[in-house]
């Protein structure tokens, strides 16, 4: 629409809801905070692997 809202729905469509607002929200394994976590996890085994192979 020319004023930048929905005709149907009167939003500014800012996407889906996010964490429970959304109702996929079922066991929080793809939330942001747990995505995050996993990304640290990773870099700090691949430090860890680069470690022993110095040894």
């Amino acid at each position: 629409m020319k004023n930048g809202r929905c005709r149907m729905h009167g939003g500014t469509n800012p996407g889906a809801p996010r964490g429970r607002d959304n109702g996929a929200y079922k066991h929080g394994l793809f939330t942001r905070e747990a995505i995050e976590r996993r990304r640290q996890l990773r870099a700090l085994m691949q430090e860890a692997r680069k470690l022993v192979e110095m040894v």
